[in-house]
Formats: C-alpha cells, structure tokens, sequence
C-alpha cells in the first residue's frame, strides 16, 4: 500500500495515524504549526511554569476505552476542576449549586427548598428553540442574566437568544453543595503534560511528522493511498459554497512573580465584567510548586485560527452541503471537530478517531 496522509497532528490525526501504524501501514502526518498536539499543546513557559498555549483543557471521560487508550501514552495526576464566576461582587460556584443558588438570592435553603425555588422562578417555554429558551426555563431569568446571558454574548458574539439550544441544551445545576466542574468517572491530567503523551502517540517507526507543512500547498504533489483530513471542511472544498461559521480566541498570557497563587480555584468566569470570559492558574491544573504563577485571559473572536463552530440554524444548513461533498471524497477521511463541524471534548475527538481508524482498516483490510 502507498503512503497514508493524515492532515493534523491534534487529538483526530494523533490517535488515527497511531492507529494505522499500529496495524502496519506508513503514515505521514503533516502539521501547518509548528508543534504537535493541537489545541492541546503545552510547554513550560520562560518561568518554568507549564502553560496550555491555547487555553485550559481538563480530561474528563465516562469511557474506559477511550481513558484506557490514552493511558498507554501517558500516567496521570487525578484532578477534580472547580470553576467559580463572578457575579454581583461575590465568586460563586459553576455549576449552579446549593452555594451559588444561596449566595445569589441571599438564602439559606436547603437542598429541597432550593428546588422548590427553582421551580417558581422558571419560565416554561411551549417549544425551546433557542439558548436563552434552555436557561430560563431550567433556573430562572436572575440565575440566567447573572452566569448565563453576558458570557454566551461574549464567547459567541450573539445573544443566547439568537443561538441554537444545543449550546445550553444539557446545562447542569445541582440543589447539592458538589462544587466539581465535571462528574466523569475519569478526571485526570497527563503526568508529564499533554504534548508529552503527543509525542509517545506519534513515537512509531511506521509515523513520520511534519511541522510547519501547508497540506494544501502540497496537495498537488501528494500521490497517497488515502488522505485523513482533520482540518476545517469548507477549507478543503475552497469554500466553494462560502465560509463556514468558526468563533476564535485570542489568548493573554502574563506571569506574577512575587505571588505563588493569583485565584481561588483553576478558573474563574467573567460572566459580565471585563472584555474576557475567564482567567486560569495553570499551577492549580498541574500542581506543579515553582515560584510565581502563571495565568491566562481568553478573548472570544470571529478573527484568528478556527475553534468553535457556529451552532445556528444557518450555519448547519452550509455544513450540510458539504457534508454532501465529504460523501463523495472516496480517498479521504474527514475526522475531527473542524472537519465534522461539531463540537468535541478532547475524549470525543480521541473515540470519533478511534473509530474512524477502525472504519478505514475494515476498509483496507
């Protein structure tokens, strides 16, 4: 068999094309950046602090598979994430729990009486279509306004109203004081950082990478068997049917040397103050004990390397036509949340490329 491309050296072309090797067949990974690991990518910074150059990432997963898969690249540190947001001068819990549900009402309820507060204050929607629909109609209008309509704004540039509900289909609240981010089985951090587990992925005789490299400034000159794309879909087609909606970050990173911790928790959401959405302490995410701390702001922005596709209405109907076009590239696989145009937790994207791996096998096989 020819060469096997696989265009992406993120979560999707990292598993696939250890996938492919494993099973004996050459692989080619290019990379237009100039590091492995995606949006994953991690590195000490000039302080010794190890940073996530594109923003937190916390693994979560209720698959064995998928954690079991991952564990043979890499040890890890359990980690159990706390947010808190701020609003009306006070941090309060995210997930709404118990603590936020009191410290915004000014109560003392308990579990049953929080419940029962919640019931009065929904407003029932006869048909939920938007995000702002989902909110109001499981916590209220205040808890909505105070977490809910400021950040939304922010991370997407439209109002929740004017938003799918499957951005706030699943929004979480508990009458309970659990404070965890996530309820997963498996909440971890890779030991040695994610680049690290990366490059063991990516560590086989049969895989070649390639930094720096514009698949599609090669295109013309590539002759592989097949060709696993996990980059933006309407890029590979030349947008032919006009530009798919993708919402960007800018990311500000800054060191505090003369103080050892800047925040309570790993992250705290700016819901309606300030520019940015959040601030994270990397040393609360690692535990890592060197001196001074490192953080990060993140700035929402339609300008910039894709991140989060547009989840309207609109923008599904584009996806769909070339969704078309994807069913008749016979050579190519299409992996991943750019080129699906779907929203992947870093688990998600690790069980889409598993199984993308195991279609493509069956069919070389």
């Amino acid at each position: 068999m020819k060469e096997i491309i696989v265009v992406g050296a993120g979560y999707s072309g990292a598993v696939v094309a250890e996938q492919l090797a494993s099973a004996g067949h050459k692989v080619r990974v290019l990379e237009k950046r100039g590091h492995i690991a995606g949006n994953a990518f991690d590195q000490k910074d000039e302080h010794g602090v190890l940073v996530h150059r594109y923003g937190p990432h916390i693994f979560h997963t209720n698959s064995d598979v998928v954690f079991d898969y991952l564990s043979k690249f890499t040890d890890w540190i359990d980690y159990e994430h706390r947010v808190l947001a701020q609003a009306d001068g006070a941090l309060h819990p995210i997930p709404i729990n118990l603590d936020t549900i009191n410290g915004i009402f000014g109560t003392s309820f308990t579990e049953d009486e929080a419940e029962a507060h919640l019931k009065s204050i929904r407003e029932p929607v006869d048909q939920v279509k938007t995000s702002e629909d989902v909110v109001v109609s499981t916590v209220g209008r205040k808890l909505y306004e105070a977490f809910f309509q400021g950040y939304t704004r922010k991370q997407w540039g439209l109002d929740p109203s004017d938003l799918d509900a499957t951005v706030t289909a699943r929004i979480p609240y508990r009458t309970n004081r659990d404070d965890r981010y996530f309820t997963d089985t498996h909440q971890a951090m890779p030991a040695d950082g994610y680049t690290a587990m990366f490059e063991r992925i990516l560590d086989h005789s049969n895989i070649s990478v390639e930094l720096g490299v514009d698949f599609f400034a090669e295109r013309d000159r590539l002759k592989p068997s097949h060709i696993v794309y996990s980059g933006p879909v309407d890029t590979y087609f030349d947008q032919c049917y006009g530009a798919l909606a993708y919402r960007s970050l800018r990311f500000e990173h800054e060191h505090i040397a003369d103080q050892d911790s800047y925040q309570p928790v790993a992250t705290v959401n700016y819901p309606n103050d300030h520019a940015f959405t959040r601030i994270t302490e990397f040393k609360k995410l690692t535990g890592q004990t060197v001196s001074g701390t490192s953080i990060v702001r993140e700035y929402p922005t339609d300008d910039g390397d894709p991140y989060y596709p547009v989840p309207r209405p609109e923008t599904q109907v584009l996806y769909h036509r070339y969704r078309e076009l994807v069913n008749k590239e016979r050579h190519v696989t299409f992996v991943g949340r750019l080129a699906q145009y779907r929203y992947y937790n870093m688990d998600q994207a690790t069980a889409a490329a598993l199984k993308a791996a195991r279609t493509l096998l069956d069919g070389i096989a």
